[in-house]
C-alpha cells in the first residue's frame, strides 16, 4: 500500500494567534518577542521579512530594520491553547498523527485512497482547521515526511501542495539546498564553498563525495535530496514523560534538603529537555511518606523548556503537596505532554543575555557532562531571595561548578 504523509504548519503562528484578538492588526508588519531593547524576536509577520527581520534576532536591530513594526510581548499561555485546539481537531479526525512542535504536525493517511482520497481528506482537515479555530495553516502531502515538510514551506502561506509519487526528485530539484530539513547556516555555508546551492546538484553527486565532506549529514542530506529518507511518524500518544524519583537512604523532615533536591530534579529534567529539542506543558510533583502513602500534585502550563518558568512551578507544586510534615521516603518530579520543538515559544519572556547563560550552561554540560555545573541552589548553598528565601521568584542564578 502506498503510503501517504501529510505534513500541517500553522502560518506564523504566534503572529496569527494575536491577529485573532486583535483584528486590528490584519495586514501589518508584527514583532512578537521581549519588548525592551534586550528583547528577542520569537516571530515576525511576513510583512517585516523583506526588511531583513528574522526571529531570533535582537528587538533592538528588528525595530530598527522595520520602525513602522507593531511590537507585541508573547503570552506563552493563548498560544498553548490554540495549539491543542487545532490537536484536537486533528486528534478526532486522524487515527495517527505526530505533533511535531506547537505548531506543526504529521499525519498517516495511508490507504485512505481506497475510501477517500488523501489529498481530498487532508483539504477537508486544513478547511476544517481555518473554521473552526480563525488560524491560517498550509500542508504538503507526499509518501514520506521529509517531502511533504518541504512541500509545506514551498505551499506557504496558507495554502496547500501535493507531490505526486515519482516526481519527489522533480520537485525538490531546483529548489535551494537550504530548504532541506537539516541543513542549518553552518552547513549551508560549507555546501555553497563547495559550490553546492540547490538540490538538484546534491542529486547528481555520488553518495560516497557528501559523506566524505560531510559525514553522516551528508548522507543524510544525500537522501532527503533524492526524496529517499523517510523517518519515522511518532504516534503524540507515544510520546514519553520524563520523570525522575530519589529514594532516600534515610527517611526525612529536613526542609532544606528536600528542597534542594526538588530543585536540582527540575533543573536537570528542563536540561534534558532542551537537549532533546522538547517542551513541556504539563508538570507534577511527587511525595511518598515513611507510611508509603502516596500524593501527587499537577499543573498544566504553557509548552516551555525553560528553568526559569519550570523550577518555579516544580517548588510552588512541592510547598501545595508537603502539608503532612512526617518523615519523607520519597520525592519525584516528571514532566509530561511533551512535544518537540525549540526554546522559541519562550523568547517573549527572556533577555538576551538569558538566552546566552541558557546556551553557556548547556554547552558546558554536553562536553562536561550534567552535573558539571548547577545552580548554587541546586547544590544546598544558600543564596537569599526575596523574603530571604532561596527559593521565591526565580531560580537564583549564582551558579556552582563541580571539579572533577
Amino acid at each position: 500500500m502506498k503510503q501517504q504523509i501529510l505534513h500541517l504548519d500553522l502560518d506564523t503562528f504566534f503572529v496569527s494567534c494575536e491577529r485573532l484578538i486583535d483584528s486590528r492588526l490584519q495586514k501589518r508588519p508584527i514583532l512578537v518577542g521581549g519588548t525592551g531593547d534586550r528583547g528577542v524576536v520569537a516571530a515576525c509577520s511576513y510583512e517585516t521579512r523583506r526588511f531583513g527581520v528574522h526571529s531570533g534576532m535582537s528587538m533592538k536591530v528588528a525595530r530598527r530594520l522595520c520602525p513602522e513594526a507593531v511590537v507585541i510581548r508573547g503570552n506563552a499561555s493563548i498560544y498553548t491553547k490554540y495549539s491543542q485546539t487545532v490537536t484536537e481537531i486533528i486528534r478526532e479526525r486522524v487515527p495517527v498523527f505526530e505533533k511535531a512542535s506547537v505548531d506543526e504536525f504529521y499525519a498517516d493517511l495511508t490507504g485512505m485512497d481506497t475510501f477517500f482520497g488523501s489529498y481530498k481528506y487532508a483539504t477537508e482537515l486544513r478547511s476544517t482547521i481555518i473554521k473552526e479555530t480563525g488560524l491560517p495553516i498550509s500542508f504538503g502531502l507526499s509518501g514520506n515526511k521529509i517531502v511533504s515538510k518541504v512541500a509545506t514551506g514551498e505551499a506557504k502561506p496558507n495554502n496547500q501542495l501535493r507531490i505526486d509519487e515519482g516526481f519527489e526528485k522533480l520537485f525538490l530539484a531546483p529548489l535551494s539546498i537550504q530548504k532541506i530539513p537539516s541543513v542549518g547556516e553552518k552547513t549551508y555555508q560549507r555546501l555553497r564553498n563547495l559550490g553546492i546551492d540547490t538540490v538538484g546538484i546534491v542529486q547528481q553527486m555520488p553518495l560516497e563525495m557528501m559523506t566524505s565532506a560531510l559525514g553522516q549529514n551528508g548522507k543524510t542530506i544525500w537522501l532527503r535530496a533524492q526524496g529517499l529518507d523517510n523517518p519515522p511518524l511518532v504516534p503524540y500518544y507515544d510520546r514519553k514523560s520524563l520523570s525522575t524519583e530519589r529514594t532516600f537512604g534515610k527517611d526525612t523532615i529536613d526542609l532544606v534538603k528536600l528542597k534542594t533536591t526538588v530543585f536540582a530534579m527540575a533543573e536537570s529534567l528542563a536540561y534534558n529537555l532542551r537537549n532533546g529539542n522538547r517542551l513541556t506543558g504539563c508538570i507534577s510533583v511527587k511525595i511518598r511518606y515513611s507510611d508509603f502513602n502516596t500524593y501527587t500534585k499537577q499543573l498544566k502550563i504553557p509548552y516551555t523548556s525553560a528553568d526559569h518558568i519550570i523550577i518555579p512551578k516544580v517548588m510552588e507544586l512541592f510547598e501545595q503537596l508537603y502539608q503532612r510534615r512526617l518523615l519523607i521516603r520519597l520525592v519525584g518530579v516528571k514532566l509530561s505532554d511533551l512535544v518537540m520543538g525549540h526554546y522559541q515559544i519562550n523568547l517573549f519572556d527572556d533577555t538576551e543575555e538569558k538566552l546566552r547563560l541558557y546556551q553557556a550552561l548547556d554547552t558546558i554540560r554536553n562536553r562536561f557532562g550534567e552535573g558539571s555545573i548547577q545552580r548554587a541552589a541546586a547544590m544546598g548553598a544558600k543564596t537569599i531571595g526575596r523574603g530571604g528565601n532561596a527559593f521565591n521568584g526565580e531560580p537564583p542564578i549564582l551558579l556552582a561548578h563541580r571539579n572533577r
